[in-house]
C-alpha cells in the first residue's frame, strides 16, 4: 500500500508522524454521501445527522447523554459550567497537557490549580492530588466548602486528563472527589475508546463515563476525527445535559427564547455525519494503534537503546492517540530521525505552568518536577493504524543508531 506523507504526497519514502489521507481516501463514497445529504435537504446545523452521531457515541461511550459542540475546548467549558464551576472557583488539573485543558478552565471564569504527573503515565499523580486537597486547602466549616489556602478559591471541579490515550488512574481520583465534594470532569480529548478497569467496581469502564462529564475533541489528527472542528460532552446527568445544550446555542430553550446567556457552540452536521461514518471503523481502528504500540514495545526492548517506553498499567486499555518516548538530548534526537525522513512530534516542550500566558499564576521552574523532565524528554514517533510493521522497524532502527551515538558523544 502506498503511505501518504503528511503534506499529502504519495509514494515517498518518508513515514509521517500521523496519515491523515488514507482513512479519508477509504471511506471516500461515505464522506460523499454526507456532502450530498446536507447538500440535499439544507440542513447543516443541527438536526438528524446531529443527532444521530450523538446517540451513536452516547452508546460508544456507555453514556445517557452525548451533546455535540464546536470543539473540545467547548466541551471542557460548557461541562465545567454546566457542572457548576463559578467565577473565581479553583479547577485542578496537570501542568502536562495542551493549553486548551487549562483555557477552558479560565474561559469558564476559574482558577487553575496544578498538580504534578505521575512520571509512567504522564497522568494526574492521584498522591499528589491528596496532598493538595489535605494540605493545600481547608474546610470553610460555615459553608462545608473546600477552599484553597492561597487565595480562598472554592474548589469546584478536578479535570483529570487521559493524556496520549491513556486512562488517568481514576478510582482514587473519584474516591478523593466523593470524600471532598468536589465534582470531576474527564478531559477525554485524546483518548476515545480508552478502557479503565475500575477495581471498585470490578469492571472495565469506558473513557467519557466514570465522571459527572467529559469532554471530547473530534480535531483532524484525533482517534476520532473530523473534517474540521468538532467536539463533544458526554454524561448521565440528564440535567447538565439540558444546559450544556442551552449553552452551545446562545442559551436557548427554544429559538429565540434565551434561559441562560450562552454561546455559538454548536456542532455542524456536516462534520457530524463524517464522525458518524467513522465512529463505525473506530474500534478497528484502535485495534490496530494498539498492535502497532506493542510492535514498538517489542522492537524497543529488543535494541536494548537508552529509550523509555510508553507504560501501560494492568488497568489501562490505551488507544494510542500518540506514541510517546523518553530519550535523551531530544533536540538531536529529533534532528536526526527528521534527516532520516521519519516524522516525530513533541507533546508538549513547555508545560503550561511556564508558558507566558499563565505567567500570572506565579510559578516557577522547579514547582513540578515530574512535568518539567518529561518535557525536556518526551518524544511522539509516528503513530496512526495503517502504519506497517516495516516502516516501525525503520524508525526504531534511525531512533537506536541517534540515540546510541548522542550518549557516546556525552561520553566523549
Amino acid at each position: 500500500m502506498k503511505r501518504s506523507s503528511a503534506n499529502g504526497s504519495v509514494g515517498t519514502n518518508r513515514i509521517p508522524l500521523l496519515d491523515l489521507i488514507t482513512p479519508h481516501r477509504e471511506l471516500q463514497d461515505e464522506l460523499h454521501a454526507v456532502l450530498i445529504k446536507a447538500l440535499s435537504t439544507a440542513s447543516f446545523v443541527g438536526g438528524p445527522m446531529v443527532e444521530e452521531f450523538e446517540n451513536a457515541f452516547s452508546a460508544f461511550c456507555d453514556v445517557r447523554h452525548c451533546i455535540g459542540v464546536n470543539s473540545g475546548t467547548d466541551g471542557v467549558r460548557f461541562a465545567l459550567i454546566a457542572a457548576g464551576v463559578r467565577p473565581g472557583d479553583a479547577v485542578v488539573t496537570v501542568p502536562n497537557t495542551f493549553i486548551a485543558s487549562v483555557e477552558a478552565i479560565s474561559q469558564a471564569g476559574a482558577h487553575p490549580v496544578f498538580v504534578d504527573v505521575d512520571p509512567r503515565t504522564y497522568n494526574m499523580d492521584h498522591w499528589k492530588l491528596e496532598d493538595l486537597l489535605e494540605n493545600a486547602c481547608e474546610k470553610d466549616e460555615s459553608t462545608g466548602m473546600v477552599l484553597t489556602k492561597k487565595g480562598k478559591h472554592r474548589v469546584a471541579a478536578i479535570v483529570p486528563i487521559h493524556l496520549f490515550g491513556q486512562p488517568a488512574d481514576m478510582d482514587p481520583i473519584l474516591q478523593l472527589a466523593e470524600r471532598f465534594g468536589i465534582k470531576v470532569i474527564e478531559d477525554a480529548c485524546q483518548a476515545h475508546g480508552a478502557k479503565y478497569f475500575s477495581r471498585r467496581e470490578s469492571r472495565w469502564r469506558t473513557a467519557g463515563s466514570m465522571g459527572h462529564a467529559a469532554a471530547f475533541s473530534f480535531y483532524p489528527g484525533k482517534n476520532l476525527g473530523a473534517c474540521g472542528e468538532a467536539g463533544a460532552v458526554t454524561t448521565n446527568d440528564p440535567e447538565l445535559a439540558a444546559l450544556v445544550r442551552m449553552l452551545r446555542d446562545h442559551g436557548q430553550t427554544q429559538k429565540y427564547y434565551h434561559a441562560v446567556e450562552g454561546y455559538n457552540g454548536r456542532l455542524d452536521s456536516i462534520q457530524a455525519g463524517f464522525l458518524s461514518c467513522k465512529l463505525r471503523h473506530l474500534e478497528n481502528w484502535n485495534a490496530l494503534r494498539r498492535s502497532a504500540a506493542q510492535r514498538y514495545n517489542e522492537m524497543i526492548a529488543a535494541a536494548d537503546a537508552r529509550i523509555v517506553a510508553p507504560f501501560e498499567p494492568s488497568w489501562s486499555q490505551a488507544v494510542y492517540h500518540l506514541y510517546v518516548v523518553q530519550v535523551e538530548d531530544r533536540s538531536a534526537v529529533g534532528r536526526d530521525l527528521a534527516a532520516a525522513n521519519i516524522g516525530t512530534g513533541i507533546h508538549y516542550p513547555v508545560p503550561l505552568h511556564l508558558q507566558e500566558a499563565y505567567a500570572h499564576l506565579g510559578h516557577e521552574r522547579g514547582d513540578f518536577p515530574v512535568t518539567e523532565r518529561a518535557a525536556e524528554r518526551i518524544l511522539s514517533l509516528p503513530m496512526f493504524p495503517t502504519l506497517a510493521e516495516a516502516d516501525q522497524q525503520r524508525v526504531v532502527d534511525a531512533l537506536v543508531q541517534t540515540t546510541s551515538s548522542v550518549v557516546t558523544d556525552a561520553a566523549v
